[in-house]
């Protein structure tokens, strides 16, 4: 038997980086395949239905795919995440020499954010400008860049034209992840001295390996200790380490996806049972 993992193709380097990972997991007698999605409510959909036995999942496709395996009696689990998917935030920027001092202070303005389906630049900004009375759509306003729809943020471009707006004066505030944020001052996008953070999240988890319940055991054991052992010092493995954006793969944990799972349900994206209730979300 193969062991047969899912990855959304979000950018062409993605079938580099998990060719890579193949022939080396093959090399050390892993039977082990992969199949590319267009986007990662079908391959949610595959890993419950057993199409799949692992999906290197976004965080909001880990939300959907516990919802949907528990609807349908089954489980999932995190085998194993990046070192760099841990403890993240996202931050709600402002321009520098704006008067905004607090998030209240945005009322019936407009904050740009990333795509629809993004955890990091709407859903779960948008549940920080809740939590301080802003409401969408009520006393502010939501301007998206839906770039790359399906793909859960994983395609940068809405958080990039949300900063792009902000510094062209389009939008009033512009919601990042963190990491982004830094990406776009040493691209240019942000120039220094142009922006600052006016607030940010409280830490969440991103990326895992989610794996079903019905996978063969044994490969999965195999599976899990051999990426936990790919070390950033092996020339083999550090380059595809280096596109996939990770030093070295870490246990998998669920600890960190509370404040993704408040966004969702503010958002009414998902239902208790994993179907897609998110009215203007076509992947």
């Amino acid at each position: 038997m193969t062991l047969l993992m899912g990855a959304v193709a979000y950018d062409p380097k993605v079938v580099a980086i998990w060719s890579g990972f193949r022939s080396w997991l093959q090399a050390r007698g892993l039977p082990f395949d992969f199949i590319l999605y267009s986007h990662y409510e079908r391959q949610v959909e595959d890993l419950i239905q057993g199409r799949i036995h692992a999906a290197w999942n976004s965080p909001l496709a880990w939300v959907r795919a516990q919802r949907l395996a528990q609807a349908n009696g089954r489980q999932v689990k995190p085998l194993v995440m990046r070192d760099t998917d841990r403890d993240l935030k996202s931050v709600i920027l402002v321009r520098n020499e704006s008067k905004y001092e607090k998030l209240s202070n945005l009322e019936e303005q407009t904050i740009g954010v990333g795509a629809i389906d993004s955890p990091q630049a709407t859903l779960i900004p948008c549940s920080l400008l809740r939590a301080a009375g802003l409401v969408p759509g009520e006393n502010v306003t939501i301007r998206r860049f839906d770039v790359g729809v399906g793909l859960h943020g994983d395609h940068i471009g809405g958080e990039r034209d949300a900063a792009r707006a902000l510094l062209a004066g389009d939008v009033e505030a512009a919601a990042v992840i963190d990491m982004n944020h830094l990406l776009f001052g040493q691209e240019g996008t942000l120039p220094a001295g142009s922006t600052r953070v006016l607030a940010q999240t409280s830490t969440y988890d991103h990326c895992n390996m989610t794996v079903v319940d019905e996978a063969p055991e044994e490969l999965v054991r195999r599976f899990r200790e051999l990426l936990l052992s790919m070390s950033y010092a092996d020339p083999e493995v550090r380059p595809l380490l280096d596109l996939e954006g990770l030093s070295m793969w870490r246990e998998g944990r669920s600890t960190g996806y509370g404040p993704l799972e408040t966004a969702v349900d503010e958002e009414c994206f998902y239902d208790a049972r994993g179907h897609v209730t998110a009215q203007e979300y076509r992947p």
